[in-house]
């Protein structure tokens, strides 16, 4: 409840960070000699670098380990606030040095292949290809997009409302073709939650204040999960790349930078709280940059790229 109410973390955070401790706590009872957990006050550093040491051990990756560590740091870091400790014990301990991972974007044709599938028939079918079309076109985080409700959109402005992390909001613009999406979704939607037949609305009309926009077959909210399960039955088929509804996000943002988006904009976009978070996106464009340079420029060096014609090396 703190992290949710104090630290308005997502409730996706919320359960990893428990999951993250229950694992903590097993670790500790399997390693104590009388397979007893101590209290937080018995627990040192060395606990904590054995955690991490056998979770890396495990093959657990740099990311996920500094996840691991960053749990560890914020629990026992509340437990200081609360009073209930004097020190942190995960203070000391150094996250793992990560090198630079560039997110995995599609490229604009493959964004295309992926968007201008066969024209969908069924409701679920519509409901999939305008919550695809919507993460492409806003740069939502999963979770921002199972969050949505009906007055978070406004079709007419094409733009939606997005809660972020810590809460925070935030208003995006979503495009005529997402706003069409989301507009064709509803109209087929079997639930009570249809817009009313009585003339056809510019924008939803909400029928309440927390009614989900994407639902499920009972006529629930998605989850997150749900949503990532979909991308995979809609994608695994078609690239040689694993492609997740942060991937979406990733194009997004790599696309805009592509056409000469200004970064800060950008990062107004995607809800970044640092500038430093965004500029990732500057080494992606310069790597597709270097790789359509290397293919298409007849002195790149690179054995792709084909000589034009009249070119001696082509006889």
């Amino acid at each position: 409840m703190y992290l949710q109410l104090e630290r308005g973390v997502s409730p996706e955070t919320s359960r990893s960070y428990q999951s993250d401790l229950q694992q903590f706590v097993a670790h500790i009872r399997h390693i104590s000699d009388t397979k007893e957990v101590p209290p937080p006050d018995g627990i040192d550093s060395l606990h904590i670098r054995s955690y991490l040491k056998s979770l890396s051990d495990q093959g657990l990756k740099k990311p996920s380990l500094a996840r691991k560590l960053a749990c560890l740091k914020s629990f026992f870091r509340f437990l200081v606030e609360d009073g209930r400790l004097t020190r942190n014990p995960a203070s000391t301990v150094r996250s793992p040095r990560q090198g630079t991972r560039l997110p995995t974007v599609l490229t604009k044709d493959e964004a295309n292949t992926l968007l201008d599938a066969p024209a969908p028939r069924e409701w679920l079918d519509l409901r999939n290809h305008a919550m695809l079309e919507t993460l492409y076109a806003s740069g939502a985080r999963v979770s921002e997009l199972v969050g949505l409700n009906w007055e978070d959109v406004d079709l007419e402005a094409r733009s939606i409302r997005l809660r972020g992390k810590g809460k925070k909001e935030r208003m995006v613009p979503i495009g005529t073709v997402a706003a069409d999406a989301i507009l064709e979704f509803q109209r087929h939607l079997p639930h009570k939650t249809k817009i009313p037949k009585s003339g056809m609305p510019k924008q939803l009309v909400p029928r309440s204040g927390s009614h989900p926009l994407f639902v499920n077959v009972r006529g629930g909210r998605l989850t997150t999960r749900s949503v990532e399960r979909m991308m995979k039955q809609q994608t695994e088929q078609r690239f040689n790349k694993t492609v997740t509804p942060h991937t979406l996000r990733h194009s997004f943002a790599t696309h805009l930078l592509d056409e000469g988006a200004d970064l800060r904009a950008i990062q107004e976009l995607l809800g970044h709280a640092s500038l430093a978070t965004t500029q990732k996106y500057t080494h992606v464009a310069t790597d597709q940059l270097m790789a359509v340079y290397d293919r298409a420029h007849p002195r790149s060096g690179s054995s792709h790229s084909t000589p034009p014609e009249g070119d001696p090396r082509k006889r």
